[in-house]
This record gives C-alpha cells, sequence and structure tokens, in this order.
C-alpha cells in the first residue's frame, strides 16, 4: 500500500513538472506567434524582424517570469530547446557552395571573423566589462548576429546580468545590420567594387541573414547570391566558434567550475545536417522532395530560436538593460567597425 501511494506521488510531481513546463513554453509560443504576425506590418522604415520583436515584447512582460509556475518551461526554451534550434542551422549549409567562395575569399573571411571576436574581447577587457560579454558581441558580429548570440550563450556559465547582455547584442546587431543595408551598398559602389564583389562584402558584414539577403539582392542577382553564400560560410563557421569559445571559457580559472562547453551532440548534428543538406542538394532524383525536408526543418529551427529569445526577453527586465551603459555599445560598434575595416580593405587589395 505504502508503495503504491509513493508510486503514485511520484507519478502526481512528475505531471506536475510536465505542466510547468508546459505553461512556460505556452508562454515563450505565445509571445513568439505574436512577434511573427507583427513583423509583415512593420512600417519600412522599421522593418523589424520577428525575433527583435519577440524580445521587446518579452522584455515588456518580464514580471510575468517572477511567477513560479513559468520558469521550468523558460528555463527548458533558454538552454536544451535554443542548442537543438542552433543544431539545425546546419541545414541551411552546403559545402559546395563554400567551395565556390574560393580559397582567397575564405581566408579573408576567416581573418576578418578572427579580428572581430579577438577585438570584443579586447575592448571588454579594456573597458572593464565581463569577459563574456566581450565573448558575446564578438561572436554575434562576426558570424551571424542574434542567432550566433543565442548560440554562444549556450556554453557561457550563468553570471550576473547575462541575458540582459544577451539582450542587450541581439538588438544592437538587428539594429547596426539594418543601418548597414542602406550604407553598405552605396559605399561599395563609391569603392569601385562590381557587383559579384559587392555582394562578397555585404555577406562578409552584415550581421543578420535577412539583412545579408535583403541588401545583396537589393543591388542585383550576382550581388545577391555571392551575399548569401558567403554569409552561409559564416553560419557553417559558427560551429568552430562556438566550440573555441566554449573551450576558452572552461580554462579560464574564475569560471571553470561554472563553464558549460557545448555538447558533443550539438556539434556532431550540425555537422552531420551539413553534410546531410550538401549530399541530398546535390542530387537531382532526391532534391525536390528534400526540400520540402529542409524546409520544414529550417522552419523547425526558427520556431527554436524565436521561443528562446522570448524566454530570454521574459528573464530580462528593462532596468537590466538600462543599467548596462555607454561601454555595450562602444564595444559593439567597435567590432562592427573592425570587420567592415577588415573586409575593405581585403576586398580592395583583391580587387
Amino acid at each position: 500500500m505504502e508503495g503504491s501511494i509513493s508510486a503514485r506521488a511520484q507519478h502526481g510531481a512528475r505531471a506536475a513538472e510536465y505542466r510547468n513546463v508546459v505553461a512556460g513554453v505556452a508562454l515563450a509560443a505565445s509571445v513568439s506567434i505574436v512577434a511573427v504576425l507583427l513583423a509583415p506590418h512593420m512600417p519600412k522604415a522599421l522593418p523589424l524582424p520577428a525575433m527583435v520583436i519577440a524580445l521587446v515584447l518579452a522584455i515588456s512582460l518580464h514580471s510575468l517570469s517572477r511567477n513560479e509556475l513559468f520558469k521550468p518551461g523558460l528555463t527548458f526554451c533558454a538552454k536544451p530547446l535554443l542548442r537543438w534550434a542552433v543544431a539545425l542551422l546546419g541545414m541551411r549549409v552546403a559545402f559546395g557552395d563554400i567551395i565556390d567562395l574560393g580559397v582567397p575569399v575564405a581566408l579573408m573571411v576567416v581573418v576578418s571573423m578572427a579580428a572581430t571576436i579577438v577585438t570584443g574581447l579586447v575592448l571588454a577587457k579594456a573597458l572593464g566589462q565581463n569577459v563574456f560579454f566581450g565573448m558575446l558581441v564578438g561572436s554575434a558580429t562576426a558570424v551571424c548576429g542574434a542567432s550566433a548570440a543565442l548560440a554562444t550563450s549556450t556554453v557561457l556559465p550563468n553570471y550576473q546580468n547575462r541575458d540582459a547582455d544577451v539582450a542587450f547584442v541581439v538588438v544592437g546587431v538587428n539594429l547596426l545590420a539594418t543601418l548597414a543595408m542602406l550604407f553598405y551598398p552605396p559605399l561599395c559602389m563609391i569603392l569601385g567594387f562590381d557587383d559579384k564583389t559587392t555582394g562578397i562584402m555585404l555577406g562578409a558584414t552584415i550581421h543578420d541573414v535577412a539583412q545579408v539577403v535583403g541588401s545583396g539582392y537589393a543591388v542585383s542577382d550576382t550581388a545577391g547570391n555571392a551575399a548569401a553564400i558567403v554569409k552561409l560560410f559564416r553560419v557553417f563557421l559558427l560551429l568552430p566558434v562556438v566550440l573555441i569559445l566554449g573551450f576558452y571559457v572552461s580554462r579560464l580559472g574564475s569560471a571553470r567550475s561554472e563553464a558549460r562547453v557545448a555538447m558533443p551532440t550539438f556539434a556532431i548534428v550540425f555537422l552531420v545536417l551539413c553534410i546531410v543538406n550538401s549530399i541530398c542538394s546535390s542530387i537531382p532524383a532526391i532534391a525536390g522532395g528534400y526540400q520540402v525536408i529542409k524546409s520544414a526543418t529550417v522552419e523547425l529551427s526558427t520556431w527554436g530560436l524565436l521561443l528562446a529569445i522570448s524566454a530570454i526577453g521574459l528573464n530580462t527586465s528593462i532596468k537590466a538593460m538600462a543599467d548596462l551603459g555607454w561601454r555595450h555599445i562602444v564595444n559593439l560598434l567597435g567590432t562592427t567597425l573592425v570587420i567592415l575595416t577588415v573586409m575593405t580593405l581585403g576586398l580592395a587589395y583583391i580587387h
């Protein structure tokens, strides 16, 4: 009898835990759905993507996160779900596209990315900031904006104001990427770049995928194609960047006990999906049907990232964002200037 009562009690406890997870996920999903519905109706002067809208909405609802009912689900979205959403980004990358870049361009992109990440760390130290913020802003600027910031956050310890740092970087890189859409194409014209070189420049320097594609195809199809390929190469480099940063975090003496190096499954799934996408996209007999699977997987990844950023926003107060100060802005502008300068000099030399 006692065993039966104990079993029922354990079952009830598990059921309550599952309900709590569902409640938090449902809250994050509600914010994400509203953001997706609002995104197409944003004014042309302020074309905010769904991810940024979700973040802003979530921060405005921060008081809800204090309810214990939502905490397990929000933690699930911001941690394990986020890892798998980032892993699924591998479906966007094909090795054939990367090979088409050519060695000089690929090396230039790698050098500019490395310089940007190092700049984020150096500026963080010089400005008296937490080194982990330097990693967040450096990876977001170097790789792929908000997605890179979220991916990097998975290997950082739970330091004070981490969610506020992530929220700041997501909003900041999106704002700068939107401004880049307006100013970088004219800069390329002034520099005398042809359409392909312009596309390489845009793909290598603008933070978010949506802005890269938008600015590239606004110039020409040639520029758009080149921009998309270079951007996908940067997305592919998300994996080594996150793993290297995770290893670096684990070697920091003060954080060694708290660091969470990326799970091997995270890296394996990302790489396997890159390989699967490369193979299946190149086989005409299955390419048509495969595109349906690819689209569904990419959509899952997008929604996973939306849920994660909504959960992070719900855990972030406006006061915490306001307290970050001018140093965060300086670091973000500094890393953006570095990647732009390195790529401009490199392409000017090749051109």
